[in-house]
């Protein structure tokens, strides 16, 4: 299955995706879209928005989805089977507000976290 993931490096929606790519031990094309302008425009041009993250399965782009989401779409559709394994971070959950104020405080020391 080709799968390509258009995620932040940190961020509690991307981490709740990886969580599941990695619950279902699948492959997929991690894709940085905060520090790589090209990637991002690629993500807005096959989502037709802005938000993430987006997931594509397939040639079929999931936009601005959870990890939970994701889950849900692989499941109905047959892409995986039921697992009782456990994902490593939330699936439905944004940045806690502690990983919120160290990427303040990154910013402010001179790390840029960027948004294009």
């Amino acid at each position: 299955m080709k799968i390509k993931a258009y995620l932040k490096p940190q961020c509690g929606w991307s981490m709740g995706v990886r969580a599941i790519m990695d619950k279902y031990s699948l492959e997929y094309e991690d894709l940085d879209i905060i520090n790589n302008q090209n990637i991002y425009a690629e993500m807005v041009e096959k989502s037709g928005q802005p938000l993430s993250p987006c997931v594509e399965i397939e040639g079929i782009m999931l936009a601005d989805v959870s990890g939970e989401e994701v889950e849900n779409y692989m499941l109905s559709n047959k892409l995986v089977e039921s697992t009782d394994k456990e994902a490593s971070a939330p699936i439905d959950a944004p940045c806690t507000d502690e990983e919120h104020e160290r990427q303040a405080k990154a910013t402010s020391e001179g790390s840029p976290v960027r948004f294009f």
